[in-house]
């Protein structure tokens, strides 16, 4: 399985990691201050580092306590963040359901647009469209920004009704069969319990043959189990997406890419076998005094 993202194609065979990075100061998960430019590329340069494939920016929280922040304000936070990246080399995604944020994040270099509504604003495909870049595709039921959790028949079915019926609209508007990815939406206008069943049955949506990303990281849904705040909630996320990858998750976007590199290490050789070559280094073997 190829995406391509641009110029430039991205090997999926083995699963890979989008690292989180929150140009907002409000984040749910992050610290509650401004963060300046500097330290934010320093962030994604230490993500691309850990392990991360993608790096995704995103300029606006999708916490529902908070309004929707101005286009501009959204742009501001993304556009110099973005340009810096990109002219390092990194794939850079933009988590946008705006399409003037995203015709200008495309413009600065980003490959790829990480859509949350759904594609309610069809002028988002015809900008991926347009250039070449990636386009994800998000299962909601509600506006962005928006708390509500509808009262499903059968939410697997829902979001594969959904998700049919949004990728044929981003055919329609020129987006290629390789340029397009899908998510569930894990948590958004979906109860803890929603989002648990959608992760058991994440097969039924895999079997699509599109590339399937999962964002379960610090999920509500963990802290529902775990009984932890978002900044404890690594190790239930751990298990999360233990369970995407045995669904057929591709892409898989989490706050900690370290962590998350080492449990996709140990699954891929479990699942798979390891090189006989593989030795442990003499300098791990025990702690230093």
């Amino acid at each position: 399985m190829i995406l391509r993202l641009r110029e430039r194609t991205l090997d999926l065979s083995e699963p890979v990691l989008m690292g989180i990075l929150n140009a907002t100061p409000d984040s749910f998960s992050d610290e509650q201050r401004p963060k300046s430019v500097d330290e934010l590329v320093a962030r994604g340069g230490e993500l691309v580092d850990a392990g991360a494939a993608i790096v995704d920016v995103g300029g606006e929280s999708g916490r529902t306590d908070k309004e929707a922040v101005p286009v501009e304000q959204e742009a501001k936070r993304v556009l110099p963040l973005l340009e810096r990246l990109a002219a390092e080399g990194v794939l850079v995604s933009v988590d946008t359901w705006r399409a003037p944020v995203a015709h200008r994040a495309l413009d600065a270099g980003a490959a790829m647009i990480n859509d949350v509504s759904g594609l309610a604003d069809p002028a988002l495909a015809e900008a991926c469209a347009e250039t070449g870049a990636a386009l994800v595709i998000t299962h909601t039921r509600t506006p962005p920004k928006t708390k509500a959790f509808p009262d499903y028949d059968d939410v697997v079915e829902d979001v594969a009704a959904f998700l049919d019926e949004r990728v044929e609209l981003a055919r329609a508007h020129g987006v290629a069969e390789d340029g397009i990815v899908i998510d569930p939406g894990i948590d958004l206008a979906k109860t803890p319990a929603d989002s648990i069943e959608l992760l058991r049955s994440l097969p039924r949506l895999a079997e699509r043959g599109l590339p399937l990303l999962l964002a379960v990281s610090r999920k509500d849904f963990v802290g529902a189990l775990t009984g932890r705040p978002p900044n404890a909630r690594d190790p239930g996320t751990l298990a999360a997406v233990g369970a995407a990858l045995r669904g057929g998750a591709r892409i898989l976007r989490v706050h900690d890419v370290a962590g998350a590199r080492d449990y996709l290490n140990v699954h891929l050789a479990l699942e798979n076998g390891a090189e006989h070559s593989l030795e442990l280094a003499k300098g791990l073997r025990r702690e230093v005094p």
